[in-house]
């Protein structure tokens, strides 16, 4: 049976600052993030600013065996891209998604980067697998579905040509990383569990160019795309409000407010 905790004001507060956290090593990496540099030494730029800047903890590291304190995603990697000494290369796209936890509080969050000078296709990926976590963060509100959510993704990718990555999801979070419920990025609406105030968890859409299948390989993180086209995704970690949503991951690069719903 699902148990989705619904959190306490305190809750509420801790998960805000662990959120502005991690959408502040975001922007704080954002000036790296060009050819030549490694994902390995992006790592280490965010890891010493997690843990000696901000005093708190980079969440992915030793996290079920993953091996490093972010997750770096480069061109047909789905999610769970594991740092190393790959040099980033002009035309590449990358994912780099950062968890911190702060007092005991997860704050979750991921954004594409472009690489020097990428294809207008590669960039239009990206931003369709925006929009489509925009609109379906703009729809979350009390009495929402789970289900609604999933079909305002799917519908958005599908309509643009894209397909929807299966076999990852959204999450629920809080002082556990990864909780209950999951939120599926394709599905029907009106399925699925009722949304109420005080529930906290992640949109992060999985989009690729080509089909929706995926693997993983043998490293036992890293997933990529079954037939190697690129794949992009966005997360954000949010809380549903009395009237609406807060998104505790909010950066200053944000453009959610020009979204239609």
């Amino acid at each position: 049976m699902t148990t989705v905790t619904l959190k306490t004001a305190k809750d509420i507060l801790g998960m805000r600052i662990a959120g502005k956290l991690a959408a502040d090593v975001l922007e704080m990496i954002a000036e790296y993030v060009k050819p030549g540099i490694t994902t390995g030494a992006l790592d280490h730029i965010c890891h010493d600013y997690i843990v000696n800047v901000q005093q708190a903890i980079p969440a992915p590291l030793n996290y079920k065996g993953f091996p490093k304190s972010i997750c770096t995603s480069i061109n047909h990697v789905v999610c769970h891209g594991i740092p190393s000494n790959k040099l980033l290369k002009d035309g590449d796209t990358l994912n780099i998604d950062i968890t911190v936890i702060k007092d005991s509080y997860h704050g979750d969050t991921s954004r594409m980067f472009h690489v020097g000078n990428v294809p207008i296709w590669a960039e239009r990926l990206s931003q369709i697998a925006q929009e489509c976590m925009y609109k379906a963060i703009k729809i979350v509100k009390p009495g929402c579905c789970l289900g609604d959510i999933g079909e305002v993704i799917q519908s958005h990718a599908e309509k643009n040509g894209f397909s929807v990555v299966r076999e990852f999801c959204g999450h629920g979070i809080g002082k556990v990383f990864h909780e209950d419920p999951q939120v599926l990025h394709y599905g029907c609406a009106g399925s699925g569990m009722e949304l109420k105030a005080g529930m906290t968890f992640t949109i992060e859409p999985m989009i690729n160019q080509g089909k929706a299948g995926t693997r993983v390989l043998s490293d036992g993180w890293t997933a990529i795309t079954k037939d190697r086209k690129l794949s992009a995704q966005w997360e954000h970690t949010l809380l549903v409000t009395d009237t609406g949503y807060e998104i505790f991951t909010l950066r200053t690069d944000d453009t959610i407010s020009r979204i239609s719903e």
